[in-house]
Order: structure tokens, then sequence, then C-alpha cells
């Protein structure tokens, strides 16, 4: 094996013990792409064939968008320069037969009701296409809310991200409340559908909480900077679809926003007029380990990705990870853990001096 190819199975894997397959892109989303000045890739994750199952092909975009006017244009401005600037990659999406597409966070970031304007531009996309589209929105200014269209326009349900960080510019406690809609799994048209919002992916009992309501997909719609979370981007996408046998769409804003008033965060470190850089990178994760290249790191763009479903199944199977995990054990001590009187399992070395334990 070349060197080259030694290190894309090791930085991407292989899907079903080859390199995975790219997919041709239409030439109206081509088209599109060079017109509109969006990156466009498209991938195909393959399942091992069965007897008594077909295969199961549900085709998904991720998109990842900058802003589109400075922060200091009118609200207004601002919401109509992101439609615009969304409308030829939706475009592209529906020419090509996406079946299911998300959106990141913040890719339209002012408040509104779950049937507002935002929603209702996007539904006439999934009317004209046939398809789900997955939209994060600001609820009401204080729930980070996704809604979930279905493929004929109609609101399937919502969820709001559990949640909230605490961290450097990212102090989401002051203005966003934590969810209280669990964890579900929409079944649409073309599968069962999860969404981890945002920070949610740094909890691991989140991603285990969608594979127990049966998810076979999970969306993170994300929006965070290089300098907090690059180093952890792919690999927590990655460790999430395999422990939890789905697969993973993981979508981050691109760019650079600045801010007309500096602003602190309480960290000690000095005044700043923006968040840093938003590093885009969206890409698919699979259970089989294998992943697609990212997107961008500066370029809004579209991912599209072929899954078959049927790869969830199959690696369960393989691995038994469900069958093993034995949940009891861990419902136990969580129930325990949750009381003011729990006392943590440690065993101490006897031969510790008094002072130390």
């Amino acid at each position: 094996m070349l060197y080259g190819e030694e290190v894309s199975r090791l930085l991407i894997g292989l899907n079903c013990v080859k390199a995975l397959e790219p997919l041709t892109v239409v030439e109206t989303a081509k088209d599109l792409s060079s017109q509109h000045d969006f990156d466009i890739q498209a991938f195909k994750f393959n399942a091992g064939k069965e007897l008594l199952r077909e295969t199961r092909i549900v085709r998904v975009g991720l998109i990842q968008n900058s802003i589109a006017l400075p922060t200091t244009a009118p609200f207004l401005d601002q919401k109509k320069a992101i439609f615009h600037k969304l409308k030829p990659i939706i475009d592209a999406t529906g020419a090509s037969g996406v079946n299911i597409l998300c959106l990141q966070k913040r890719w339209c970031e002012f408040a509104e009701p779950t049937d507002g304007e935002s929603t209702q531009f996007l539904q006439g996309f999934a009317r004209k296409y046939n398809m789900v589209i997955v939209i994060p929105i600001l609820w009401e200014t204080i729930w980070n809310t996704v809604v979930i269209i279905g493929n004929n326009g109609n609101i399937i349900g919502k969820h709001k991200k559990n949640h909230i960080p605490r961290v450097g510019d990212f102090n989401e406690s002051t203005y966003y409340k934590e969810g209280n809609t669990g964890h579900p799994v929409f079944e649409t048209a073309y599968g069962k559908i999860g969404v981890n919002i945002c920070y949610g992916r740094h909890h691991p009992l989140n991603w285990l909480a969608f594979e127990l309501n049966c998810a076979e997909i999970v969306f993170i719609p994300f929006a965070t900077v290089g300098e907090l979370s690059e180093p952890m981007w792919p690999i927590e996408a990655q460790n999430a679809a395999i422990a939890n046998s789905y697969f993973m769409g993981s979508i981050n804003q691109v760019g650079t926003e600045v801010f007309p008033n500096p602003f602190t965060s309480g960290d000690g470190k000095p005044q700043h007029a923006d968040f840093g850089h938003f590093y885009g990178s969206s890409h698919v994760s699979a259970p089989d380990a294998s992943c697609t290249p990212s997107l961008s790191r500066n370029k809004h763009g579209l991912l599209i990705s072929n899954m078959d479903l049927n790869l969830c199944r199959q690696l369960k199977d393989k691995w038994g990870f469900c069958m093993t995990a034995r949940y009891e054990l861990y419902a136990d001590m969580l129930s325990r853990y949750v009381k003011l009187d729990f006392e943590p399992q440690v065993v101490s070395d006897p031969l510790l001096p008094k002072n130390q334990l």
C-alpha cells in the first residue's frame, strides 16, 4: 500500500474494507457551485449485501455557510441576504436528489417562532424537492432549537438543546435555557433521525440516548471556533458513530464575525471584537469508522453522502455493543450519583499515609 493510501486509511478509514467511493455530482449542481462560488463534494457509504433485506440508500446533504452581510447591517437585511445566499446551494441540493438536508447552527441567527419566516422559507424547498430539512433556529430568544420539516413541507416536530455551554465566549447560560424535549428521534420518509445540538456533542450520554431511541442518522448543527475545539471536532463525531452504530452528520459554521463593540467573557483574556474563526470542516462519519473528507475551513459549501442504512444494523450485529452494554450497572450508579449523599467507589492503598486518604 502506498504511503498516501495508508495515511488516508488511518485518517478517514475504510468503508466495507474499501476506500470511500466518490459520487458523481450532477451538472446542474456543478454549474450552481461555479456560479455562486461554493464548495461541493459527494461520497458513497456502502453496506454488505444481505439476503433478506434490500439496500436502504438515503442521500443526505450538509450545508455550511458564513454570514452574508456585516453584523452591523440591519437585521432584516441580514436575514434577506442569508436567504439569498443559501437559495442556490439548496437548489444544488435538490438537483442532486438529496433526501435529507441539515443546515448548521446559526445559519440564520435571529429569534423567531418555530413556524416563522425561516421555517416557511425552507418549507417551500421541502415541498419542491420532496426533501426532509433540519433547521436550527433561535426560538423566542431562549431556546436553541431545531425544527424538522417533512418532505411534504409539514412540521414533524422540534427539539431543544439539552446542554448549555459555559466556556469562553460561549457562556450561553446567560441567554439560553436548557431543553426539556428529551432525546426525540424523528421517523421520516427516509429514516429515523436525531439532532444533537451544538455543545451536546461533548456529552456521551446524549449520544447514547439517541441510540437507545433507535436513531439511524444523528446530525450535529454546530457553530464553534478553531482555538476552542478544532482538535476535538473529527474525533468526537467518529467516536459517537462507532459507539452507537449510526451515521453522524457534523455541520459547522464558516467564517469570522466582527462586532463593532469589543467584549470580554470573564475568562481573563483581553477584550476582543470577534469569537475567532468558525472553521467549517463539515463531514459525515459512519458506524464502521469510515468518514468523508471535510469541507473547507474557509468557504461555504455542500457535502452530499449516500448512506446505506443497513450498515447500522450490520455493525450492531458485528460488535454487539448493545448486547454487552450492561446498562443496568450504569443505571444503578447514575441513580446514586444524582443524590447528595453519593460516595465515589474509590479503593485506597492501605499503606498510604492517613492524611492522603
